[in-house]
């Protein structure tokens, strides 16, 4: 009966929490079939230590520290350190509909992309925590095994970079006020 009452909590939380963990593993790995046997490893090895979790945990946090783990481990074995920030796939538009809207709409969508690509490991998935994900700091800093402080530094230091790299992009024009 505990068994079963165990593994149907444990239903819940993959339903709630599978999409968002294979989407953080594919912002950062670049390609979703490595994204899918992550996030699989990732709840497959969340199943097996279930049961020693306090109940009072931040399952979200622990499940994204379990993904962290398993993408650095990943990384190392594969050497590949900077891996492509995964390109959207719907296709860009400008505000306007103009196509020299859509090609500034592309141009800026690759270079912030090579800029989070360009970001060091620990500040990329900082950066992709709380921007993409909406994680907390004190979340971030479980996931990544560092102080609350350490996961807003590193948040703050990414966005410092990536905004000194769009700075000499055109502002984008404006409907004037009425």
């Amino acid at each position: 009966m505990v068994k079963v009452m165990a593994e149907d909590a444990f239903e819940s939380i993959v339903a709630a929490h599978h999409g968002e963990i294979r989407r953080y593993l594919l912002r950062t790995t670049g390609r979703a079939t490595e994204a899918d046997d992550l996030s699989q490893e990732t709840f497959l090895r969340a199943f097996r230590a279930f049961r020693g979790l306090p109940p009072d945990a931040n399952v979200r946090a622990w499940l994204f520290a379990i993904a962290t783990n398993l993408m650095r481990n990943h990384f190392r074995a594969q050497s590949r350190r900077r891996r492509a920030y995964a390109a959207v796939a719907v296709e860009p538009r400008g505000p306007d509909g103009r196509p020299e809207a859509q090609a500034e709409s592309s141009e800026a969508r690759a270079r912030l992309e090579g800029l989070i690509e360009g970001l060091p490991l620990k500040q990329r998935l900082a950066f992709t925590m709380r921007k993409m994900h909406g994680l907390e700091y004190e979340a971030i800093g479980q996931s990544l095994r560092c102080s609350v402080d350490s996961a807003r530094a590193n948040v703050f230091q990414a966005l410092r970079k990536i905004r000194r790299g769009l700075d000499d992009l055109a502002p984008v024009a404006m409907e004037p006020e009425r």
